[in-house]
């Protein structure tokens, strides 16, 4: 289980490898995906909170990035942050996410990438629910539900 200590670690240290890489030129992403989905996941944008269609959904099934497919996240640990971003506590594998420091708009924070294809996916913060204290904060835009069954 990661915790904190680990994801500032990670963006000291280096992250983990991931299973695979799939890289794409520009061009080939704004033809795979809709223009606000390579605003947020390519040009790293945020969503209006609460306007994302996955924010309050919480049906049974895995989420996955949705320029590559790779899963990212269970619908076991989602939660309702009140934040207005879908919310997780941990990624489906501990190299399934990459962590980067991030100091725009005047802050520091960690933003959240798809460790296989670099998509942006939102920031993480230290105060989510225990056990892990953790608060993938996501955007809707840089995932797709994959329901079980």
């Amino acid at each position: 289980m990661l915790t904190w200590k680990n994801i500032i670690a990670f963006t000291v240290n280096g992250n983990p490898a991931p299973d695979k890489r799939i890289e794409k030129t520009n061009e080939e992403w704004k033809q795979l995906l809709t223009p606000d989905q390579y605003t947020i996941t390519r040009l790293k944008g945020t969503e209006r909170p609460f306007s994302g269609g996955l924010c309050s959904s919480f049906e049974t099934g895995k989420y996955s990035c949705s320029c590559c497919n790779t899963p990212l996240f269970d619908s076991t640990i989602k939660f309702e942050s009140s934040s207005g971003w879908p919310s997780f506590t941990q990624p489906i594998k501990e190299n399934a996410v990459k962590y980067h420091k991030d100091t725009t708009h005047g802050m520091i924070r960690v933003e959240i990438l798809c460790n296989t294809c670099d998509a942006h996916l939102g920031h993480i913060f230290p105060d989510g629910p225990e056990p892990t204290g953790l608060r993938y904060c996501v955007n809707s835009l840089s995932i797709q539900l994959e329901n079980n069954g």
